[in-house]
């Protein structure tokens, strides 16, 4: 009988890893996502459709081509910011979590700022020009109306995301590799256990973990899209 609880220290730490790359990603995004689903959502300009072509980008390419470019740009050696990142602030993405985190960062983005881009077009404008009457700026009017509004798409987004970069293999393994403790995130060391023999014991368990934190994740990402519909509805957040 498949035994899901009895892990080895290997999927032990992979699904450590994969939480604090997820964390980290989403972390790091959020303020980045909320920003450009701000600007998407509120503002007409020069280039929008240009911008949100290219913020969604990473959606529509291969995975492989995300992380190519990744190393391209972030490469310690050879990249176009890597080795001034290493040498001014001593960071290195090269074959640690902090390179994983940004490769799913960078693949999950497009999923949180969408999320957040829906959540502030649906909120009654009407708010937010009866706060600019009554004297508040633009930054008040953006925490006090508009950023409380948004907050169930908000959390829908970062949930989104952290399930996407909980799933992220091909940026991963072509920008910092498949490296035990390191990057090898659930869907790296599943992949590495379908290459020995005899391993399906193994890989069914890591499949099964998978799939039951992502579709915990969707299920509370759902929660909180319908806790939004009755909000606007007139129910309670």
């Amino acid at each position: 009988m498949l035994d899901i609880f009895s892990l080895s220290q290997e999927e032990i730490s992979a699904v450590k890893l994969s939480m604090i790359v997820g964390f980290w990603s989403v972390f790091l995004s959020l303020p980045f996502g909320v920003f450009f689903g701000w600007l998407l959502a509120r503002f007409e300009f020069f280039g929008k459709s240009i911008l949100d072509g290219f913020l969604h980008l990473p959606l529509v390419v291969p995975p492989v081509v995300t992380g190519y470019l990744l190393l391209i740009l972030f490469g310690r050696r050879n990249g176009v910011f890597g080795p001034w990142l290493y040498e001014t602030f001593g960071l290195s993405f090269a074959f640690n979590y902090k390179g994983a985190a940004l490769a799913s960062a960078v693949v999950a983005f497009p999923l949180m700022v969408r999320a957040i881009r829906l959540s502030i077009e649906s909120i009654d404008q009407n708010l937010e020009q009866a706060a600019k009457t009554l004297g508040a700026g633009p930054f008040r009017v953006f925490f006090t109306i508009t950023l409380p509004l948004a907050v169930p798409g908000i959390i829908s987004g970062i949930v989104l995301a952290f399930a996407r970069s909980l799933g992220e293999f091909g940026a991963t393994v072509t920008f910092v590799g498949n490296t035990y403790g390191q990057t090898q995130t659930l869907p790296l060391a599943l992949s590495a256990v379908l290459q020995v023999p005899g391993s399906e014991l193994y890989a069914a368990r890591l499949a099964i973990i998978s799939l039951i934190i992502a579709f915990g994740s969707l299920i509370i990402s759902e929660y909180f899209a319908r806790r939004a519909k009755r909000y606007k509805a007139g129910g309670r957040i």
